[in-house]
């Protein structure tokens, strides 16, 4: 492994197109997504050198028109699970030793195509497939993707030119290993840009991955492994597989040279894979990195001195952008009684001009949410809030499956701070707030604080800037990204890196060198220029 201070490309983020009428790129959009519509393709494992399909084919539709059929994606079983772990580790034998320029082209020209050829494709699998508004999957699927496989080859480099200092006559150096075996992703249905990521990061790192996205993400993750294929990933590096979340994990989990997992999903998912990678502890070659980025109850809190429209607009888009679909999503406000009947009136006044439907149109600033599962859950939320006498429907409130599983953006308000959408993740458009006495702001922060057991995202809206510091020193461990005068979503990988604690995750912020970090096993070499030849030190002379 080559060692230094390197150059490579220079780094910006991906500007974000516009997508307006009549744009050359809202043109080629809208005929990738007629040429995705008219079409059935069927999504195999990728395992090594194969392409795998099975006997059991699962069809994919879109959450917003759940009668249409895009395709279907083949179901893996345990023994291509057992496969994939045999074809990563007979590719780990070249691709741990490949210089890291090597591996820093394939992942650099993977940004491009997509920056390229490949945008209007990608994103169009991530509209059709996640429901997801042209807007939305465009700083997703095109620019955040575009962002994590450039700005890592930076941070790559970084990490290899810290080196240790030498003394006279030695040369010490740090070798920046890939972890022993292999690392198992698996990643969500909500952010295409994670779900190539979180195999994607490792990999740069010389680790080879096992893969596991979602079955509700697998039209988009079919176009990543598409364009690292065509970037020159070799086979066998990054395995997607298709099995059940069960089947797979009784096979890796118990597997002695399962090295790590990188994680984004629910907590309690985590916190199982957790429990049983400690009770197979003793099996692992190496003890596993575990890095997970889960749940959040994401809190938006207001002072008596916030600007009402910037609070409006921050909790509108906050709440609903993706449906709520966010893992940063603001979900609970804290409003202060001065300000709360014109921050409602503002935000009534959007939600009467918010349009719901197919992400065909692009008139439609809510879509779908994910699945039928999704929509019970969320509506169940709804159905026994209209019921209850500790909170009032503010707006929204109606639901319908019929054609695509669609929830009306609602707002809660709750009588009680310990109301269940206060303190329970959701992930759906739903936003409760709670409106506390304007004067008693230093007692509503530990109330926030406590609420949930999450610490992902939060956000403080006021112009007071004793308040801003107050809120910033008391909340210091209620969120891993917080915001001043902005809704708590929209990270930018290299401007605000990603995560949270708690329950929320490791927080080993995705987007950063932290990251990174953990997908390697450093070595100290102290290389002697000239060695010793007697044993004696100089202290052993006479008088």
């Amino acid at each position: 492994m080559s060692i230094g201070i390197f150059n490579v490309p220079a780094v910006r983020n991906e500007p974000v197109k516009n997508y307006a009428p009549g744009s050359p790129e809202r043109e080629l959009l809208t005929k990738a997504l007629e040429e995705a519509r008219a079409k059935t393709i069927d999504i195999p494992q990728y395992i090594g050198n194969q392409e795998i399909y099975s006997q059991n084919k699962r069809p994919i539709s879109p959450p917003h028109d759940h009668q249409h059929l895009l395709g279907h994606f083949h179901e893996g079983t345990a023994d291509d699970v057992k496969l994939a772990i045999d074809a990563a580790l007979e590719a780990r034998k070249s691709w741990a030793v490949l210089n890291w320029e090597q591996r820093a082209a394939i992942f650099l020209k993977a940004a491009n195509l997509i920056a390229g050829p490949y945008r209007a494709k990608i994103n169009a699998a991530t509209m059709l497939g996640q429901s997801k508004n042209a807007y939305q999957a465009e700083i997703d699927s095109a620019c955040e993707i575009i962002d994590f496989l450039r700005l890592n080859v930076n941070f790559m480099r970084d990490i290899y030119s810290q080196q240790p200092i030498s003394s006279d006559g030695v040369w010490n150096r740090m070798e920046y290993r890939p972890l022993e075996g292999f690392v198992f992703a698996i990643t969500p249905f909500n952010f295409t840009a994670i779900a190539g990521n979180l195999p994607a990061a490792p990999a740069l790192m010389g680790n080879v991955v096992i893969w596991k996205p979602a079955f509700t993400q697998v039209y988009s993750a079919n176009v990543i492994m598409k364009v690292f294929k065509e970037a020159g990933l070799p086979d066998g590096v990054i395995n997607m597989i298709l099995a059940d979340g069960p089947v797979a994990g009784n096979i890796i989990f118990k597997n002695p040279d399962f090295a790590g997992i990188h994680f984004t999903g629910s907590t309690k998912v985590f916190q199982t894979i957790w429990k049983t990678i400690g009770e197979n502890i003793a099996s692992y070659k190496t003890f596993p990195r575990i890095v997970g980025e889960t749940g959040g109850k994401d809190f938006v809190l207001a002072h008596k001195s916030a600007d009402p429209k910037a609070l409006a607009t921050g909790l509108i888009r906050g709440a609903f952008e993706y449906q709520g679909q966010k893992c940063s999503a603001a979900s609970r406000a804290y409003i202060p009684s001065n300000l709360w009947e014109e921050v409602k009136k503002l935000m009534l006044a959007d939600l009467q001009e918010i349009k719901m439907g197919g992400v065909e149109d692009f008139s439609n600033f809510v879509n779908a949410v994910i699945d039928e599962g999704a929509f019970d859950k969320i509506t169940g939320y709804i159905a026994k809030a209209k019921e209850d006498n500790d909170v009032e429907i503010v707006a929204g409130g109606d639901f319908h499956k019929s054609k695509g599983y669609f929830v009306q953006p609602t707002i809660i308000r709750a009588h009680k701070t310990d109301y269940v959408t206060l303190c329970e993740e959701i992930f759906g458009p739903v936003l409760t707030v709670y409106v506390y006495d304007e004067n008693e702001f230093e007692k509503i922060i530990p109330i926030i604080d406590s609420t949930s057991p999450y610490a992902l995202t939060g956000a403080i809206f006021a112009t007071d800037r004793y308040a801003i510091q107050y809120a910033s020193e008391h909340l210091v461990n209620a969120a891993g990204n917080f915001y001043i005068n902005d809704k708590p979503t929209g990270a930018v990988v290299g401007q605000q890196p990603f995560g949270g604690a708690r329950a929320s995750g490791t927080n080993d912020k995705a987007g950063s060198v932290l990251n990174l970090l953990r997908w390697v096993s450093p070595r100290a070499i102290k290389e002697t220029l000239v060695s010793p030849l007697d044993y004696k030190y100089p202290f052993l002379g006479g008088q």
